[in-house]
């Protein structure tokens, strides 16, 4: 009895689940039939029905699909574009370093490409700052190490961009701030800039040298008037030795600043024990080039000019080791013990002599050296422009010597301090040559002093010779007139 009663609910369960289902979910079998009962005409047509209710029933799915792979692509854009190269710039000295930026001009990366980069970026991080930041920061480490302190350097900022008016702007910006930099810490440093066009060729040899692509196209531009010259070689020097050789035509490949240290060291007699520390200047661009070696010495400090492409020392102590005593420097003097101004003064009287407040004088720098048997302080600076270079005697303080670059012809035509002027003394000299201004070429200007007189050291060449005139600054009278054969 128990067992039937049991069979009998399990049965009634059973009917009730089965009709349950049958409610929820109806069978669509006679539905399905009924469609399917069609010719063999229209037969095709139940191809369509069945993909048509799939559509209808997937779509939601496929839109909310399609809406992810777009807000996946937009993002994966985003991610691109923020972290995808779209300029390079790179800051040459002698150590070159470059720079990985976005397009929104944040840093990606910074790379040193030689020895002394990593020396400048050392305990730097830069990436995620702006560009204009990153340069500034850059800049002040390279005046920390002593790379942009002397008149003669120069810093090379290169950008290379697909975009060429974002590269023109970037190179403007940076040029500007770069120069306002040096001038804060008064530095004396030249800022050259240039947009480079992407080329891969000039990318590989750029890489092999481990120099950057901006210094590689300064290279090209020195080969271009000097196809003999190696690039190798030429990848050696620094940017202001390339720059000037760009600028006098390339002619021969100079000696370099470390064959200039040695000659000048030879020349003195000295050993590597003896010196202390030394700086060297390409003067590349002077009649005759040459190189301006400071050697830090136990016998005072000691300049030398060395020629650039010889190696034969022009100016100069020779001997040192023989004929002097090691000393100790004392107040910034050393060597010439018979000075009797000190720095300061030999500066003031410089700087007075020229018309200049200490205040708007750019890389002032004094050393007191010795020259012809007697002791001398050599004063250089930069203004508005003009490179002044003095020699003050370190006796009494009378200026020896004075040279002033950097001025074109016809600026004024009488100075401050009642010279004739350039254009003046360029009348004049054209007169005694017998010359008119449009047969002449190469024309040179200086403003020199010569035994406590001041002149015009002009240099030309017209109808195949070339001119040599030196010009009374006070009166125009012609002190000095030579010519030869353009050879």
């Amino acid at each position: 009895m128990t067992q039937f009663h049991t069979e009998h609910a399990d049965e009634a369960v059973e009917e009730r689940i089965r009709a349950a289902m049958e409610h929820a979910a109806p069978s669509q079998l006679d539905r399905i039939l009924a469609e399917c009962t069609v010719t063999a005409s229209q037969q095709p047509s139940l191809q369509v029905v069945t993909p048509s209710r799939r559509r209808r029933r997937w779509a939601p799915l496929a839109a909310a699909a399609a809406l992810a792979i777009v807000c996946g692509l937009f993002f994966v854009g985003q991610y691109r574009g923020a972290n995808a190269v779209a300029s390079v710039v790179s800051l040459d000295v002698n150590p070159s370093i470059q720079i990985d930026v976005n397009q929104k001009e944040r840093v990606l990366s910074v790379l040193a490409l030689n020895s002394e980069a990593e020396d400048v970026l050392a305990d730097m991080d830069l990436q995620g700052t702006q560009l204009n930041v990153a340069v500034n920061a850059i800049v002040g480490s390279l005046l920390q190490h002593g790379y942009l302190s002397s008149l003669s350097s120069a810093i090379l900022i290169s950008v290379e961009d697909q975009d060429v008016q974002r590269a023109d702007r970037i190179q403007t910006e940076l040029t500007t701030e770069v120069d306002a930099a040096l001038q804060n810490a008064a530095a004396g440093a030249a800022v050259l800039s240039q947009v480079v066009t992407q080329d891969a060729a000039l990318e590989s040899q750029a890489a092999a040298s481990s120099i950057s692509v901006g210094k590689a196209a300064l290279i090209q531009q020195v080969q271009a008037a000097n196809p003999q010259l190696d690039f190798d070689a030429l990848a050696a020097l620094s940017v202001e030795e390339l720059s000037q050789m760009q600028r006098t035509g390339a002619t021969a490949m100079p000696i370099g600043r470390a064959a200039a240290a040695a000659a000048a060291q030879a020349y003195a007699g000295l050993t590597e024990r003896d010196i202390y520390e030394w700086e060297v200047d390409p003067e590349l661009d002077k009649t005759p080039p040459y190189y301006e070696v400071e050697l830090e010495t136990a016998y005072g400090e000691l300049e030398y000019d060395v020629d650039a492409y010889t190696g034969q020392v022009l100016k100069g102590r020779a001997d040192v080791a023989k004929t002097g005593t090691p000393q100790t420097s004392s107040g910034g003097q050393s060597g010439g013990g018979d000075a009797q101004i000190t720095r300061d003064e030999a500066m003031e009287i410089a700087l007075k002599d020229a018309g200049i407040s200490t205040g708007t004088a750019q890389g002032l720098r004094c050393v007191l050296d010795w020259d012809d048997g007697q002791s001398i302080y050599e004063v250089e600076f930069r203004s508005d422009g003009v490179e002044y270079e003095y020699e003050i005697s370190a006796v009494d303080g009378d200026i020896l010597k004075m040279e002033r670059d950097g001025e074109e012809w016809g600026s004024s035509s009488a100075s401050d301090d009642g010279y004739i002027g350039q254009e003046t003394a360029k009348e004049a000299t054209l007169a005694h040559a017998g010359v008119s201004a449009s047969q002449v070429y190469d024309w040179e200007c200086q403003l020199d002093r010569d035994d406590g007189r001041a002149l015009y050291e002009i240099e030309f060449k017209a109808g195949g010779r070339e001119y040599e005139y030196e010009i009374d600054a006070a009166s125009g009278a012609v002190w000095k007139a030579e010519s030869d054969y353009d050879d």
